[in-house]
């Protein structure tokens, strides 16, 4: 009887191999011995079972890679659920920064803007224009580049109006399908948070220039993803 050998289960799997192997190697061992002449009906079962191994095999192969694709299906939904919180709460931010920003940039007084209380120090229309500046930083950063631009400060009421439409640009991209760029922490790290700062100094500055914003309990305060125009809720919670 001609020797053949077996072909190997088509997944790689070592106790399947091993088990293969030890099968083909006693089959080989008896048709070696000539006793493989009275073996066909044996040889037939063994290579039915040794089919069915195989088609075993090849399911729990099956079923472990349907777990991976589901298991990296999940995870994949888990990051991008994460990363529509990050970017909701990007957006409260920039939405928070219009309504405390526009406090304290609205109704300013007649001359305030070129205000200054030393000559090391910028005056509410630098300080304006530099936030003018980190908004639209912040915007290239969330389209994944980083560009810079030192602006000269415009007349008050253009850089007003220039500060909201900054903030209406990256609210709309925010609020787009488009990714982000760079990590939505990162953004909020560097110009977001740097903005909410110099929004303080220029309360701070109102208040030394005799025109004081009043202060409010911003926890109650109304204060909606998508609202980062001049309009704001007017319930509020106000002190003087």
């Amino acid at each position: 009887m001609r020797q053949q050998s077996l072909s190997a289960p088509s997944t790689v799997d070592p106790p399947a191999m091993r088990a293969h192997r030890r099968l083909e190697a006693a089959l080989l061992a008896r048709a070696a011995k000539g006793e493989a002449r009275c073996s066909l009906r044996k040889l037939i079962v063994l290579l039915g079972a040794l089919s069915f191994a195989q088609a075993f095999v090849s399911d729990r192969e099956r079923c472990r890679r349907n777990l991976e694709t589901t298991e990296t299906g999940q995870r994949t939904m888990t990051e991008f659920r994460n990363q529509e919180a990050k970017r909701a709460m990007l957006r409260h931010t920039i939405a928070t920064l219009a309504y405390r920003g526009g406090k304290a940039v609205m109704n300013a007084p007649h001359g305030f803007a070129t205000f200054s209380i030393g000559e090391s120090t910028r005056t509410p229309a630098e300080i304006l224009a530099h936030i003018g500046d980190l908004l639209d930083w912040a915007l290239w950063q969330a389209k994944g580049k980083h560009v810079w631009h030192s602006s000269t400060p415009l007349p008050w009421q253009e850089e007003v109006a220039r500060f909201f439409a900054a903030l209406e640009q990256l609210d709309a991209f925010l609020a787009s399908d488009e990714p982000l760029g760079y990590d939505a922490e990162k953004i909020f790290q560097g110009p977001i948070a740097d903005a909410l700062t110099h929004v303080g100094q220029i309360a701070m500055l109102r208040r030394l220039a005799g025109a004081p914003v009043r202060g409010e309990n911003y926890f109650k305060a109304e204060i909606v993803a998508g609202r980062v125009g001049p309009e704001q809720s007017r319930v509020r919670v106000e002190f003087d």
